[in-house]
């Protein structure tokens, strides 16, 4: 195992390694947020502990318990920390080995990958092809091969009628209006906006307002906020109903990711 007094934090020192994968271990303080920023290798982003919200300049995704974001090359992004969050970073340099990736996603992290994290996370920053560390390596190209995506992200709008009636309920997710409401406050017909929605966004009204409210319903849980706090918080009746469909969206539970924290 590496000493890891030895290991560095600084994400330069793993741009150009000699192998394909560099593991980074580093831990952040609830409420830090890494400005915008890009890197020359993929990255993937994975927390043992704690949530982390990613922006670029389209799209905002979460990372809940036991899911990572994978980050290709040269996308710029900002990330913030909801709790303390103690983060591993694999750099992938996809010219050395083909990307399992080539498009930012979350996905999840199954038992495997993620000891797998742990474990690379605790050689030394260097390694050679046939060492402990190279084989754990290949092990993780394999696993990325095979997880399974998460739908997310939250896309943003650039249509200047959306951006006003996303902007609200990202300030306000337990808004309750319907898409015939927000057409005053938008300033386009209700047909209009579920066009824009399906044409700028890729979803419905009802798709897109869901992914939002579950953005937020992480970091409250994160937070530790009670269940049932949160469902009304954003826009459920039933603690029953918000679990259920949270759980189906985000692929776990409301209970479990206030077990994680």
């Amino acid at each position: 195992m590496a000493d890891p007094a030895n290991r560095s934090t600084d994400p330069q020192d793993y741009q150009d390694l000699p192998q394909a994968i560099g593991a980074m271990s580093k831990s952040f303080a609830d409420g830090f947020v890494i400005p915008l920023h890009e890197h020359a290798r993929d990255q993937l982003l994975f927390a043992r502990r704690g949530i982390m919200r990613l922006r670029t300049e389209r799209q905002a995704w979460v990372v809940p318990p036991d899911g990572a974001v994978y980050i290709p090359a040269g996308t710029r992004h900002s990330i913030g920390m909801h709790g303390d969050v103690d983060m591993r970073t694999l750099y992938i340099d996809m010219c050395a080995r083909q990307a399992p990736m080539r498009t930012l996603v979350v996905v999840a992290v199954s038992s495997l990958l993620r000891e797998l994290i742990l474990a690379l996370s605790e050689e030394s920053v260097a390694y050679e092809a046939d060492s402990r560390a190279g084989l754990i390596a290949q092990l993780i190209e394999r696993e990325l091969e095979r997880a399974d995506e998460l739908s997310l992200q939250v896309p943003l709008p650039r249509d200047p009628r959306l951006q006003r009636l996303c902007a609200q309920l990202l300030a306000d997710p337990a808004d309750r209006r319907t898409l015939d409401d927000w057409s005053q406050v938008a300033g386009a017909s209700t047909r209009t906006l579920a066009r824009l929605f399906e044409r700028e966004l890729g979803m419905s009204f009802n798709r897109w307002r869901q992914r939002a409210r579950f953005h937020n319903a992480l970091e409250a849980l994160s937070h530790g906020a009670p269940i049932s706090q949160v469902a009304a918080q954003h826009g459920y009746r039933s603690a029953s109903a918000f679990s259920a469909a949270f759980g189906k969206v985000m692929g776990v539970t409301p209970s479990e990711v206030a077990v994680a924290q």
